[in-house]
């Protein structure tokens, strides 16, 4: 068996790529918002079921042009169980990341402990949607409006995901994706803001080209941070597929809770209610003193095979080096427990079943 990696970029057919990008030759309209941006951005309107969407150059640009636009201060409260983007973008912003425990079923941010840690500055929250879980929206937009607070969600991970028929994308102020390549849909690199209000629209339009209004003036210190016609023109090809993607990548993901549910010591991340999943990722956590190995003993079981699973995340953000002693690690136990013993599996649509069975054969083979 080939080596298996945790993932692998989908990609459309080559021919119909350069049948998408040929006109480009002749117009050399190669970025700044043109034909493919525009129809990239009204394709993906429609299809995640949203009223207004920005594109970017990537997803960590959509969290910090969104935070800017914003125009937030003080301090945001979110969580530590993410990638290392999310908290970035938040400093590089100058906003200060006050850091909630996570849920320990689904590992998003747990909204019965938001209320104690909102204070006098407190201007927004950010949580995020983890491997395709998404958070506690309502009870998030309880609190939100409780205390007059925005709402940013990082939606990294919950492309075209649906809670009660409704596109993610259309809870809290904003909710921000990216379309990396490793990502269930991907433009090479990209991303995109689904948004309420017009004024935010403006903003980050404005702010992704430098700030410039019109051609000679800059009224915001803006950044470069549009998304080309070539990653729009994969964009637009990749979304004719994403349906056929999902389907496969739900194929592999039923095939591991099938073989590894109901193993004691062995917790699989949530079927949600109400939930159109996306099957983002297959995270499985471990507890060395129910199953018999820990993380450590079954990661170098698979890679003696060629095989690829991921840590992720480990560690938290708030551990990076970084930020070494800026934050106090205890406020957030379970966080920290989970990210200890989490492996996220290999999952993407042409892994063959057979190839998850041999995975789950060795994970068993750990047990004993």
């Amino acid at each position: 068996m080939d080596k298996i990696n945790v993932t692998r970029s989908s990609l459309p057919p080559y021919e119909e790529y350069c049948a998408e990008i040929r006109d480009m030759w002749d117009n050399r309209w190669l970025t700044n918002m043109g034909e493919k941006h525009r129809g990239f951005q009204a394709e993906l309107a429609g299809y995640l079921d949203v009223d207004n969407i920005e594109l970017l150059t990537n997803g960590h640009m959509a969290l910090e042009l969104t935070l800017q636009a914003l125009k937030l201060s003080g301090e945001v409260i979110t969580t530590p169980f993410t990638f290392a983007s999310t908290t970035h973008a938040l400093v590089r912003c100058g906003l200060e990341p006050v850091f909630c425990d996570v849920d320990p079923a689904d590992f998003t941010m747990d909204a019965s402990k938001i209320e104690p840690l909102i204070t006098e500055k407190t201007s927004a929250l950010l949580p995020v949607h983890v491997y395709g879980n998404i958070c506690e929206v309502e009870a998030i937009q309880e609190i939100a409006n409780k205390y007059n607070l925005k709402v940013i969600y990082d939606a990294a991970h919950t492309f075209g995901v649906k809670y009660k028929g409704r596109g993610i994308g259309n809870f809290g102020d904003a909710s921000c994706f990216s379309f990396h390549a490793t990502k269930v849909f991907h433009t090479i690199e990209g991303g995109a803001v689904a948004y309420k209000d017009a004024f935010l629209g403006r903003e980050l339009a404005r702010l992704r080209n430098f700030g410039l209004e019109g051609q000679e003036d800059a009224v915001e210190v803006g950044s470069n941070a549009k998304l080309d016609e070539f990653r729009a023109a994969m964009g637009l090809c990749n979304l004719r597929h994403i349906d056929e993607v999902i389907a496969k990548r739900r194929r592999v993901a039923e095939r591991y809770r099938e073989r590894l549910e109901n193993i004691p010591g062995v917790q699989l991340g949530p079927i949600q209610p109400e939930v159109t999943p996306n099957f983002a990722y297959f995270p499985v956590v471990f507890d060395e003193g129910i199953f018999g190995a820990g993380r450590d003993k079954i990661l170098s079981a698979l890679e003696n095979e060629d095989i690829h699973a991921r840590k992720y995340f480990y560690p938290l953000t708030s551990e990076l080096s970084c930020y070494q002693g800026r934050f106090n690690l205890d406020r957030t136990p379970l966080a920290k427990w989970i990210s200890q013993r989490v492996i996220t599996l290999p999952l993407y649509p042409d892994l063959p079943v057979e190839a998850a069975d041999k995975i789950c054969d060795i994970i068993v083979s750990c047990e004993k």
